[in-house]
């Protein structure tokens, strides 16, 4: 593994310069000749029915080229989850109801952004103020106000498929009100495993919504040419192909008449995956209109009307043996979707999905509801149901230790998996390095000499220190649309090529890695490959950047796309050198040459003017792709948990030193640690990058960080306002790379960069009580609930 000229070398980003010069485009760059501006009118309201929108005064100022409402759309709907037990809920502009502070009303374009927010203020809206429910749990009783009480019609996403069970789509008279999502999973025989259980424990837990503070704002610019009947858009996206898809659904237009062209993109963590209103709307205006439509979101419209992380309830129930050993685990989780679906079902079945590939649970039970109130909507934010679902399970183990007196460590590494394991769904952990990473984790972070147990108030000064530590699981790809990842290389005279991919560069540095792949494979150098990525009408399909998929699943794609370039490039070779036999040659540094006489050489460029003279002008092109899980007929069961889920998981443990002001409650992050299984890391400097900004996150959401709402309104739609993470606060960093080799991956790499952010939340939370020795409950872990938890107010 350590002969590779460029995979696993530390090779700066593809697209440094670019951003670093500022010459970088980003979707809020993008002008457009004879551009619209475009507002949006939101709800004051979290539950109210629409009598009527009297939009004249607005139609009638000067400078205002169209005016659109819920009438104009009706028959539209669209959704994250689109299935036929999941029909899609949501609108681009609200018909008959609203249902959250921020749903959008109505839409303008103008000659420019004051005229468009001067239109809006025209608009008169009539509404009638229904009773609102804005907890899951009061959401979930029988007499709560319903929130969604219409039909929904049509033809599903999965049913265009072919996927047609369940296809009775979630009731409102089900025993749960407000319900928008179930997953029940079971296997073993869980009461008897609690009978059999030495100590059994139960506890709550409770996570706040997130949000993701990306520092480009979410924005569109279309423009509809009606000559040719093709609509160009320019979005902030994670998946071009699947945003594409999205739009061709909702706007009923053939996906070949839809463009996606690139622009890069300021971040996203999950944020950019759905189908906006504004960006629906944008489109819908540019179509109605005929001039290119431009509509940016400010950011306390981000904060308010995009995605959320999800605020989650977990109950748990485990019973272990006396040394330890895990026997049976009963989970509960109620997520809050807010006011439509988003991705409640979604996250639901991934925090049981992030759960059990960890720890050796033979008798498990897991239920988990997605549930309609009246706040924000919910989507995917990085690591997606991991960070809550990690942050309960290891923070009820870290009690279950300390009653039994029990070294955690020891409880971890007793019950962790291990490579060979085949999980209840049927994958198979073909690399799996968490002893490793618990071991390396354990010994960077001192655990032996720090670790501390209970201690009293008397026997401790004001200021106290305490670690924890935690686990963590992720995908490495899936099944979604559009299911597979495909690349094309084309080969150039000089003997450089162009890779053409879906892909989209969301600051992770993909572009770079797949660059890596590509050179390593053809045996060219970094600066021989040109990347043409995101652009749906010169690339082909790819899953996108969610569910830390690039690696694996288009890093195949591209390293199958140059291996078949090489091929032809060989074959050409052969000819020219009389050799019959393939494997004798070897190509490195643009050059062909025979392995057992390394003298007889040949340039690509000789190689493939060869090629192209004898194939007539056809040109080498090299095709690969990879499905999502090559295994995997079809996604796998939401609401049951059947069926295969990836192809490979990624792992980490995560430790954490803190310190405590027990005068003030404050929590001071002194030191993290994380060690990363992520098969074989391509490029270790955008590993440790990743490991940052996860571990950032993470801290952020375990110390800080809440969307504060009341009643529905959002108090903190700022960074001002809103406690994230700065540089001041950043903390001593540890990164330890596990290369077990993935043998599925490309070089053998696996997922990195969104599982990492799960552990250290119950890490830190292990440390606090480790410190003061109460436990909290609920995150984040503020100084209130500290002082709170030591009996100081």
């Amino acid at each position: 593994m350590t002969d590779y000229n460029f995979i696993g070398k530390r090779i700066p980003r593809v697209d440094g310069l670019a951003k670093a010069t500022g010459k970088a485009t980003y979707t809020v760059d993008v002008k457009l000749p004879g551009m619209l501006y475009g507002k949006i009118l939101r709800s004051p309201y979290p539950h109210a029915r629409l009598l009527k929108i009297d939009t004249t005064a607005a139609q009638q100022l000067p400078g205002v080229r169209a005016v659109i409402t819920g009438e104009d759309v009706r028959q539209v709907r669209y959704a994250f989850v689109d299935t036929p037990r999941y029909p899609a809920d949501e609108q681009p502009l609200a018909v008959d109801k609203v249902r959250y502070i921020g749903d959008e009303v109505a839409a303008v374009a103008a000659e420019s952004e004051a005229i468009a927010e001067k239109a809006l203020s025209l608009i008169k809206v009539e509404y009638e103020i229904l009773p609102p429910v804005f907890h899951p749990e009061e959401a979930m009783q029988e007499g709560a106000p319903v929130i969604h009480d219409e039909q929904f019609e049509g033809t599903s996403f999965w049913e265009e498929w072919g996927v047609t069970e369940q296809k009775k789509a979630v009731k409102q008279n089900s025993a749960v009100n407000n319900l928008s999502g179930h997953t029940l999973i079971s296997f073993g025989d869980i009461e008897q495993a609690f009978r059999e259980s030495d100590y059994c424990r139960e506890d709550r837990f409770e996570l706040k919504a997130t949000a993701h503070c990306q520092m480009e704002p979410h924005a569109a610019v279309a423009s509809y040419d009606p000559l040719a009947g093709k609509l160009h858009v320019w979005l902030s996206t994670m998946g071009i192909f699947l945003k594409r898809y999205f739009l061709s659904r909702a706007l009923n237009m053939p996906a070949s008449k839809i463009r996606v062209h690139h622009t890069f993109v300021g971040g996203a963590f999950g944020g950019k995956i759905d189908l906006f209103p504004y960006e629906f709307c944008a489109a819908y205006l540019s179509m109605k209109t005929g001039r290119p439509v431009k509509i940016e979101l400010d950011r306390e419209e981000v904060f308010m009307t995009t995605r959320q992380r999800h605020p989650i309830i977990v109950k748990i129930k485990t019973g272990v043996k006396k040394d330890g050993t895990i026997l049976a685990q009963d989970i509960k989780v109620i997520a809050d979707n807010g006011g439509y679906r988003g991705s409640g079902p979604v996250v639901i079945f991934l925090c049981h999905g992030f759960s059990f590939p960890v720890y050796n649970v033979p008798n498990y039970r897991y239920e988990g509801f997605s549930i309609y109130t009246n706040n924000g909507i919910r989507g995917p934010q990085r690591g997606h149901g991991a960070p809550q679902i990690r942050f309960a399970i290891d923070s009820q183990l870290d009690l279950i230790a300390r009653d039994l007196g029990l070294d955690l460590l020891e409880i971890m590494r007793k019950n962790v998996r291990k490579k060979g394991d085949v999980l209840p769904n049927g994958d198979q952990l073909n690399s799996c390095g968490l002893t490793e990473c618990l071991l390396g984790a354990a010994e960077a972070i001192n655990w032996q000499k720090k670790r501390k147990q209970f201690r009293t108030m008397e026997n401790a000064g004001r200021y106290r220190r305490g670690v924890g530590i935690s686990l963590c699981s992720m995908f490495s790809g899936a099944m979604y649309y559009p299911f597979a990842s495909a690349a094309v290389v084309k080969l150039h005279d000089d003997g450089s090529a162009t890779l053409f991919t879906g892909a989209q560069d969301i600051g992770q540095g993909s572009y770079t890695t797949l660059s890596q792949i590509l050179a390593e494979e053809l045996g060219i150098g970094i600066e021989d490959v040109h990347v043409v990525a995101g652009d749906t009408e010169l690339c082909p399909i790819d899953l996108g950047s969610f569910l830390s998929c690039t690696a694996l699943v288009t890093g195949n794609a591209v390293k199958k796309a140059a291996a078949d370039a090489k091929r032809q490039l060989l074959e050409s070779a052969a000819e020219l050198l009389g050799v019959e036999d393939l494997t004798r040659l070897k190509a490195q540094q643009k050059t062909i040459f025979l392995e057992d006489n390394p003298e007889k050489t040949l340039s690509f460029s000789q190689a493939i003017q060869a090629s192209v003279l004898k194939r007539n002008g056809n040109p080498i092109i090299g095709h690969g792709s990879y499905k999502g899980y090559p295994r995997a007929e079809r996604y796998p069961s939401l609401a049951k948990g059947k069926g295969l889920f990836t192809g490979a998981y990624g792992f980490a443990a995560q430790a954490a030193e803190v310190e405590v002001d027990t005068f003030t409650g404050k929590v001071k992050l002194l030191k993290v640690v994380t060690f990363h299984d992520c098969g074989y890391p391509l490029n270790k400097t955008i590993v440790e990058g990743q490991i940052h900004g996860c571990t950032s996150m993470g801290a952020g959401q375990a110390l800080s960080e809440e969307v504060y709402l009341e009643k529905g309104q959002l108090f903190n739609p700022s960074f001002l306002s809103y406690r994230l993470p700065i540089s001041l606060d950043t903390p001593e960093s540890i990164e330890g790379i596990v290369a077990t080799i993935e043998p599925s991956g490309p070089f053998g790499a696996k997922e990195v960069g969104e599982g990492c952010v799960a552990g250290i939340l119950g890490a830190i939370a292990n440390a606090v009580h480790d410190a003061v020795g109460v436990r909290i409950y609920s995150l984040p872990i503020t100084p209130e609930k500290v002082l709170r938890a030591l009996g100081r107010i």
